[in-house]
């Protein structure tokens, strides 16, 4: 068994140069300061003076005024404070997902077509003779009457079934996902930060349903002692609390956004670290952080129950690796009848890339 290999530290892992990478470090940044402007810049200024990441040609000041210029931050002149825009939100969001979809292409994952073609949203190369059963919005009519020049001549124009040619289409379905992250206080705990990764997938996942697949719907929902939705705008900001881990709360509130949703596909995606600890009940909070409480427990493998009755998979992304969590996490799969995966956090975005992309192209019964 080969042991660590040790080098020296070199400071040319940090960018170096212009705008551009100064811009790449302070969204990274952001990620782990829950959005505050004003501590990424402090501890760019700290990289700067034990790193040399800028150069004298272009220094931190000159990075601050280009964040101001650009849009990328807000100045409150009176308070001494700075606040990142709606673009940077955005340059986040893209960020994440390049980071995380450059991944994939490079593993080969993520390319799940499906191989049914017919009525669908997505046109192929494929042509073929009109069948009857086709749409009326599948004929090529450019193609259709050329063909018919070609068989019945121009001089005395005829259109007949057989000059008409259909494109094919890719069936297509559309999904409906509700992403849980746990925000209770485990997960930052014994130095391991959970929730950064968390809030990364969180941002390149909306903005792949935003680029790629537009009709589908992605909501999130966070759950500590209660549960409440957040939109894409809120995950930059969004940190830990002192909170247990109420998964009933989070479940029940997820599968009513999806009671919502017309589509026939509607899946759960729930990132977690632990087991529930939590239950709201006659105005108050029953707790209890030791081991597997039955009470806690039988509540939630109840809901994961009902949402296998309303044919809503829940897909638990576990990043612990404690043999009793696992259990739990097996046990509450079993009863809802859909999956987990037991993730490191590097690679938990690639995880959770290829199974939306794979679900979304079959129906989920």
């Amino acid at each position: 068994m080969r042991g660590y290999q040790f080098s020296d530290f070199k400071s040319d892992a940090f960018p170096k140069g212009g705008f551009e990478e100064l811009l790449d470090l302070f969204t990274k940044l952001l990620n782990i300061t829950a959005g505050d402007a004003g501590e990424a810049l402090v501890w760019m200024n700290e990289l700067d003076k034990q790193y040399k990441i800028t150069t004298d040609a272009y220094g931190m000041g000159n990075f601050l005024d280009d964040l101001k210029e650009k849009g990328y931050i807000t100045e409150d002149t009176a308070k001494g404070t700075f606040s990142i825009t709606p673009k940077t939100e955005q340059t986040i969001r893209k960020a994440a997902l390049e980071e995380i979809f450059g991944k994939l292409k490079k593993a080969g994952k993520g390319n799940h077509n499906a191989n049914t073609s017919g009525i669908g949203e997505e046109k192929n190369a494929d042509r073929r003779e009109y069948a009857f059963g086709d749409s009326l919005d599948q004929i090529d009519m450019t193609a259709s009457i050329h063909n018919a020049q070609i068989n019945h001549g121009i001089g005395n124009f005829t259109l007949t079934e057989r000059d008409l040619e259909v494109e094919e289409k890719d069936y297509k379905t559309l999904t409906s996902t509700v992403l849980m992250i746990d925000i209770s206080h485990s997960m930052i705990l014994y130095g391991e930060d959970r929730i950064t990764p968390a809030k990364k997938v969180a941002m390149a996942l909306a903005e792949l349903i935003h680029t790629r697949y537009p009709k589908d719907t992605l909501d999130i929902v966070v759950f500590g002692n209660d549960a409440w939705p957040i939109t894409v705008k809120d995950l930059p900001y969004l940190q830990v609390g002192p909170y247990h881990t109420n998964t009933y709360a989070g479940l029940e509130l997820a599968v009513n956004l999806l009671r919502r949703r017309k589509t026939h596909n509607k899946q759960i995606f729930m990132i977690t670290d632990g087991k529930p600890t939590c239950l709201k009940e006659n105005g108050g909070y029953y707790k209890n952080s030791m081991g597997l409480d039955r009470k806690v427990i039988t509540k939630t493998l109840s809901m994961a129950a009902q949402c296998k009755r309303l044919r809503i998979p829940i897909t638990t992304f576990m990043i612990a690796k404690d043999p009793y969590l696992q259990q739990f996490v097996r046990e509450f799969t079993q009863v809802n009848g859909g999956r987990a995966f037991y993730s490191s956090l590097s690679g938990l975005g690639e995880y959770i890339f290829e199974d939306y992309i794979k679900n979304r192209r079959k129906i989920v019964r």
